[in-house]
């Protein structure tokens, strides 16, 4: 745009230079040369729009081209060919002897192996590194087993149809996506059928409705990309409100109460307990109090379940799950 403005500058100024000199030899009158001087404005200006329009081509082009390249890259997780209807999920998971590794040497998970009962509450803890999130991220396939298998309901997940299992699965991430968009849009992104009560509902069960109605302009307020106009407590309860619209069979919890001070968490877990009845949880936690009540613990250390119980038992034996409790109670200065 600025070489074809400069273009236009440098003509009109040919125009009137050389012009002006074709008037005073008498080869020009003066009306025609007032007429050229004006038409040469019309004719050149307009070449600024097609400047416009050369830019703006070239940013589409150039977004094309990402899109084309997303299109065209290779699906590294094949869809399975068999059918589960929501309806009928009854939450059962099984993972039957799972290595995985993420750079083919290092094993994250090593001959892991779990039964969780359909209706079951679990919680899955350990420290930084010890292969909790991987579980949940192998379970909704976005990493292939590499040895070992998972099922659910009894089959086995890379059989079933990518949009069948992750349906089913309800999956809360300790990395929190927010859209730009309203409160209410975010929420329904769990279920984009859902109408205006159902999603109150839902925030309700994840205790937002109470900051979400301090908001400038309530559920029609804009978050912002990635959720940035809220704190951090807040984009969790909304992505746990999310989660809850969708109303899945099996629910991850994956760090879900993190960012979040202990009265809202208190009340969340009050909120959870009945949303949890009857439907497979999967509670993956640094914070212990997150998990305390589940009906089975799993202590997971460099990749392996180290330890299993109910939490007074575990508290008993004095072992990994014991030295975290004291760390976070703050019975013990350290914890290795």
């Amino acid at each position: 745009m600025p070489a074809i403005r400069f273009l236009i500058l440098l003509g009109f100024v040919t125009t009137l230079y050389l012009g002006g000199l074709a008037v005073i030899d008498n080869r020009l009158s003066v009306g025609t040369y007032g007429f050229m001087v004006f038409i040469v404005q019309q004719l050149l200006w307009p070449f600024t729009e097609l400047s416009e329009v050369m830019d703006e081509y070239q940013r589409a082009m150039a977004s094309i081209w990402r899109v084309i390249g997303l299109l065209e890259t290779p699906i590294a997780i094949a869809t399975g060919t068999k059918a589960l209807p929501i309806q009928r999920v009854r939450g059962e998971v099984k993972i039957d002897r799972v290595t995985f590794t993420y750079d083919g040497f290092a094993p994250v998970l090593k001959n892991i192996s779990l039964h969780i009962p359909a209706g079951a509450n679990i919680g899955i803890v350990g420290v930084t590194g010890s292969g909790k999130s991987t579980l949940a991220k192998l379970l909704l396939r976005f990493y292939e087993v590499q040895e070992g298998s998972i099922s659910i309901d009894g089959i086995e997940i890379r059989s079933l149809q990518l949009q069948d299992l992750r349906g089913c699965i309800g999956w809360v991430s300790q990395d929190l996506f927010l859209f730009h968009g309203t409160v209410a849009e975010n929420i329904a992104y769990g279920r984009l059928d859902a109408d205006p009560n159902q999603i109150i509902h839902a925030a309700k069960l994840a205790e937002a409705d109470e900051f979400i109605d301090r908001l400038p302009q309530g559920y029609d307020t804009i978050v912002g990309e990635r959720g940035q106009k809220l704190s951090g407590g807040q984009r969790q309860r909304i992505a746990i409100a999310r989660t809850l619209l969708k109303d899945p069979p099996i629910l991850i919890l994956d760090e879900a109460t993190s960012a979040i001070d202990n009265e809202t968490e208190a009340a969340i877990q009050k909120s959870l307990a009945a949303i949890t009845r009857n439907r497979t949880t999967i509670a993956i936690a640094h914070r212990l109090s997150t998990i305390r009540n589940c009906d089975r613990i799993y202590v997971m250390s460099q990749g392996e379940i180290a330890e299993q119980g109910k939490h007074d038992p575990l508290i008993e034996i004095n072992g990994i799950y014991a030295g975290l409790w004291q760390v976070q109670a703050g019975l013990q200065a350290e914890f290795n």
